[in-house]
């Protein structure tokens, strides 16, 4: 083992979007920055990774988005989105100069944001596993790993970064594993590539609902396409049986999306994500924290993950580098924390919304045929994934009222069901701005107390 006393300003566990993010930050700023990842890049890691303009917005403030761009991804300056046979186009409005998506597959993503890491002066070592968190009087105030070779090391630093996923080491080192908010997704994710013979396309990342299967076609790099579906958890079961089969059957169903692809051929297997829950974790100690999905995560529908590993892993950064070694850095990771909190529990909440695995409401399809006719709505509704613009910009009391005014005025429609719909969201707004209104009163749950050293 190393000398124990080996020390820099700040220890980052997760090398990926937010542990680059973080490292990034921290360099510049002329910190001591080791970065520890269990993989060797380039790599590969489950994902849907399309990229909004806000989100390349947060690579062009990293200093990535040029070498980003190389990987040969197509820009995507068209948001189309396909329900109940009412097709939207629109453009975005641009976030930092940004007007245009991208979608980017992880292993030249996450390799070029590692580059552009070690570019600005944080040490990243691969192939590195940790084992346990040093604690001192309550504090983490260093790692315990494994290192390529098999030999056990140890590093001390005033601020330890979980940047490590989901299934996050350090936040079950830390004790809190378990969210204090989390809400099931109704949908399962079911994703491959196919090769991309329609050129005309290559500018347009496309939706389609169809019933309460949704499917999206993003062109990404290597000449291919993502396509992915997002079926109700309840027909995961049917993936399961023959997956491939259950996806190609799936993909037929739905008419547009099946035209996308034709002619295209699937390259390689199915990957897929069942069980996905979103959630919001204590995300700060003494001495901790914990950006990107380590503590906070919502459903793919909305692929709103990339953009927020990278934009709060940069804060966090930013945010710590001037108190590192002051009594001051756990208030300042706490006002990280809650500013997280704050900038993205109205996402969160729409994003579940999105996530019920249902059929278009009569009140949504009123939505798509408004917006048709309103291509300034449309570029709202875009802008609202991009995060240029709050999900309540679109979904205000009054357009709900209007909506539903339109909905009954058809000659087919069915009074109950759109008053149900009414009904359901006007208690949804009304209970997801309580929340919020909580959220900036009350203090976060406490973290649990340390004593260590700790290990698995």
């Amino acid at each position: 083992m190393t000398n124990a006393e080996d020390a820099v300003d700040a220890l980052v566990v997760g090398a990926r979007p937010a542990g680059s993010a973080t490292a990034i930050a921290l360099a510049r700023a002329g910190k001591r920055v080791v970065v520890l990842d269990r993989s060797r890049f380039p790599s590969d890691t489950l994902s849907t990774h399309l990229l909004w303009p806000g989100g390349l917005a947060e690579l062009r403030a990293l200093g990535a988005l040029d070498r980003v761009e190389a990987l040969g991804a197509p820009r995507l300056p068209i948001g189309m989105a396909v329900g109940d046979g009412i097709t939207l186009r629109g453009s975005y409005s641009t976030v930092d100069g940004v007007g245009y998506g991208m979608c980017v597959r992880r292993t030249g993503l996450d390799a070029a944001l590692v580059r552009t890491a070690r570019e600005a002066g944080a040490q990243v070592r691969e192939g590195c596993r940790v084992t346990g968190l040093v604690v001192r009087s309550g504090r983490v105030t260093g790692v315990r790993f494994t290192g390529r070779d098999g030999t056990e090391e140890e590093l001390r630093a005033p601020l330890v970064v979980g940047a490590d996923g989901r299934r996050s080491t350090v936040a079950r080192l830390v004790g809190v594993e378990r969210p204090y908010r989390r809400e099931p997704s109704g949908r399962a994710c079911f994703f491959g590539y196919w090769t991309d013979p329609h050129p005309p396309w290559r500018e347009i990342a496309a939706q389609w609902r169809a019933g309460a299967e949704l499917g999206t076609a993003f062109p990404c790099d290597g000449g291919l396409v993502l396509c992915l579906l997002q079926p109700p958890q309840d027909r995961a079961a049917d993936f399961r049986q023959d997956t491939e089969a259950e996806y190609l059957r799936t993909i037929k169903a739905m008419p547009g999306l099946a035209e996308r692809l034709r002619g295209g051929e699937l390259v390689g297997g199915i990957r897929s994500a069942t069980g996905i829950e979103s959630y919001f974790r204590r995300s700060s100690g003494p001495g901790w924290a914990l950006p990107g999905d380590a503590g906070h995560f919502k459903d793919p529908v909305t692929a709103q993950g990339i953009r927020d590993a990278l934009r709060y892993g940069r804060l966090l950064g930013e945010m710590a580098a001037p108190v590192l070694h002051t009594d001051r850095l756990d208030a300042a990771l706490l006002d990280w924390e809650r500013r997280r909190e704050a900038e993205c529990l109205e996402v969160y909440q729409w994003t579940n919304g999105l996530a019920r695995g249902e059929r278009m409401t009569p009140l949504e399809i009123e939505l798509y045929r408004s917006a048709r006719q309103r291509d300034r709505l449309t570029t709202l509704m875009l802008d609202v994934y991009s995060r240029s613009r709050r999900p309540g910009e679109v979904a205000t009391p009054r357009r709900g009222l209007a909506l539903a005014t339109a909905a009954l005025a058809r000659p087919a429609a069915d009074r109950r069901t759109v008053l149900a719909a009414l009904s359901r969201d006007l208690r949804t707004m009304v209970s997801d701005a309580l929340e919020r209104r909580a959220v900036r009163r009350r203090p976060l749950p406490p973290t649990p107390g340390l004593e260590g050293p700790r290990a698995p």
